[in-house]
């Protein structure tokens, strides 16, 4: 029997070089809307978004921040009239509540909740899921809806400076795994995105700020005139001047969404992450600080950091880097904190691990986005580690003289 079963398994065998061709292309294609009220019963953007095909009733479940819903406690009973009054769309169920910031992605209970709520309710690919919060639970969210039933169609609605400016336009989604930040997740690009800037009004002043730092990392890193511009209105936004924000906003959206669709990489297939300026250190430092500090804020001091070392390397002037420096202070944020100075059991800063956690999360080479002037930025694949010790010691005198 056994030698039967080897001859019919050779004779089966391909040719040493046979193979068949296999190429297709798939085109995607989505808005990100910028609004306000957008659950008021004349607004008719949500539906309009929700809705394929105008002749059929498009049913959809709503997950919400539990903090947008602590601050607008109005909000469950404005999506279910809004829901009521449009006859091509149905709700699935009252508004359901999912725990906000960043504990949400290290739980995994929580993911499985979903998966069980999405059954509960027959979401199914011809559904939509629509969520409204931060970063962190549209990482969730958007994680359980590109895995159940292989991808069911996502609405986002950002409710932070940060998730409008950046993390809720993209194409990226994901949990926290064995302590690495999105260890798990997908590229999958939403349906649509919803900015609504009045869910911002209630945002703590922190937050607001917080959100801030990714529209000065595209202004270094593509857009020397919208940083003239963000020094010019520091100002208006350390004030949340609401016409100010609301332009960071849509302009630092523009310039995200134009690198994913015309960057020539919008799922990471290469080593190079040129919208992560200064995210090595936010990453590792986010860990080390038991997630205390904000993404926004540790993507502050990352990339002053990394302005330091381009200038120590040669590739930055001066002057620059003084302008970097200046305008992440005018804009409040505190440029160090107590755990960059933990240390490993060799001695070294722990925070220079996130270089090598940085490589691993892609494979490949290093690849780190540093300034070779305001608003162009090169990408190195080799660090020196004496030269980036030392940049961090200086960000740390410069907080101790600013004190």
């Amino acid at each position: 029997m056994l030698v039967r079963n080897t001859r019919i398994l050779a004779a089966a065998t391909p040719a040493q070089h046979d193979s068949i061709a296999q190429k297709f292309s798939a085109a995607f294609a989505y808005h990100v809307h910028f609004t306000d009220q957008v659950f008021s019963l004349d607004n008719p953007l949500l539906e309009q978004a929700l809705v394929v095909d105008g002749s059929q009733v498009t049913s959809f479940i709503c997950f919400v921040d539990s903090e947008v819903l602590r601050h607008h406690p109005q909000l469950a009973a404005n999506i279910e009239a809004y829901a009521g009054h449009r006859n091509t769309l149905e709700l699935l169920a009252p508004p359901i509540p999912v725990l906000g910031g960043e504990a949400c992605k290290n739980d995994p209970g929580l993911l499985h909740e979903l998966y069980e709520l999405l059954l509960d309710y027959a979401v199914d690919r011809h559904s939509c899921i629509v969520v409204i919060g931060g970063g962190a639970v549209l990482d969730l969210v958007g994680y359980a809806a590109a895995t159940a039933h292989r991808g069911i169609r996502l609405l986002r609605m950002p409710s932070t400076v940060l998730s409008q400016n950046d993390s809720g336009v993209g194409v990226k989604n994901g949990i926290n795994f064995l302590d690495r930040k999105n260890f798990l997740g997908t590229f999958a690009p939403p349906d649509a995105v919803i900015c609504d800037f009045s869910l911002l009004h209630s945002l703590p002043e922190r937050d607001k700020r917080a959100g801030m730092s990714e529209a000065v990392k595209v202004s270094l890193i593509r857009d020397g005139e919208f940083f003239d511009w963000l020094e010019q209105n520091c100002n208006a936004l350390v004030d949340f001047e609401p016409s100010a924000v609301a332009f960071l906003i849509r302009r630092s959206a523009e310039i995200h969404a134009r690198q994913i669709s015309g960057g020539g990489d919008p799922f990471e297939k290469g080593s190079n992450r040129p919208l992560d300026y200064g995210h090595w250190l936010a990453h590792k430092l986010e860990t080390l600080s038991s997630y205390e500090v904000r993404h926004g804020e540790a993507v502050a001091i990352g990339m002053l950091v990394d302005a330091r070392y381009a200038y120590q390397a040669g590739l930055l002037s001066e002057n620059a880097l003084a302008r970097v420096k200046r305008l992440l202070q005018k804009l409040g944020f505190e440029l160090w904190h107590p755990a960059l100075a933990v240390t490993d059991e060799t001695g070294e800063p722990a925070i220079l691990q996130g270089l090598e956690e940085f490589r691993e999360h892609l494979g490949g080479a290093l690849s780190i986005t540093l300034l070779t002037q305001i608003g162009v930025g090169v990408e190195v694949n080799e660090i020196d580690m004496d030269t980036m010790r030392a940049s961090l010691d200086w960000v740390r005198q410069c907080q101790q003289t600013s004190a």
